[in-house]
């Protein structure tokens, strides 16, 4: 363990091991499936083992990662969107059924739809504030922009998903 502001920092393997589903879950939102997540995770987390050291010193280690993880999902989508071609549109009005079915999880497929469909850096906002709840300055020191841009990036993806929910304010 090294020190860190009075505060011990773990090695390498141990921080993985306790916030690595943590990180997986972020990247899991930020993607839209697991593969691609653990994809982005595990580019994030091969970039910050020979600098760990140096990562360590950071004042806030798991933010430190938590922006690789950001950035490798942007790294990702880019790479995506200049292979593939657009898919089909979302119809975030379509019930999808599921296991356990019910109403409950009827509104969480079409949410998550709705999520899917958002512009990836709405979506990046959107997630970053009401999944990870981080504060408007803590989304602009991770995501490299300035907080009023993630303000209106938030705003305009609420906005959407309101949208597909006919206006209600649920």
């Amino acid at each position: 363990m090294t020190e860190q502001a009075g505060t011990a920092v773990p090695a390498f393997d141990d921080w993985v091991a306790a916030r690595g589903p943590a990180l997986l879950r972020l990247a899991f939102v930020l993607t839209g499936n697991a593969a691609d997540a653990e994809d982005v995770v595990q580019d994030a987390l091969s970039r910050a083992l020979p600098r760990w050291d140096r990562i360590t010193q950071a004042d806030d280690v798991d933010a430190y990662v938590r922006r690789m993880v950001v950035n490798a999902h942007h790294s990702w989508w880019r790479k995506f969107r200049r292979r593939e071609s657009p898919a089909a549109d979302v119809h975030t009005g379509e019930v999808v059924d599921g296991p356990g079915g019910g109403t409950q999880h009827d509104e969480r497929q079409r949410l998550w739809a709705a999520c899917q469909a958002l512009p990836e850096a709405q979506r990046t906002a959107v997630v970053l504030r009401y999944y990870e709840q981080l504060e408007y300055d803590e989304i602009a020191a991770l995501t490299g922009v300035r907080e009023g841009t993630v303000r209106s990036r938030v705003s305009r993806g609420i906005a959407v998903l309101r949208e597909g929910w006919g206006g209600r304010d649920e």
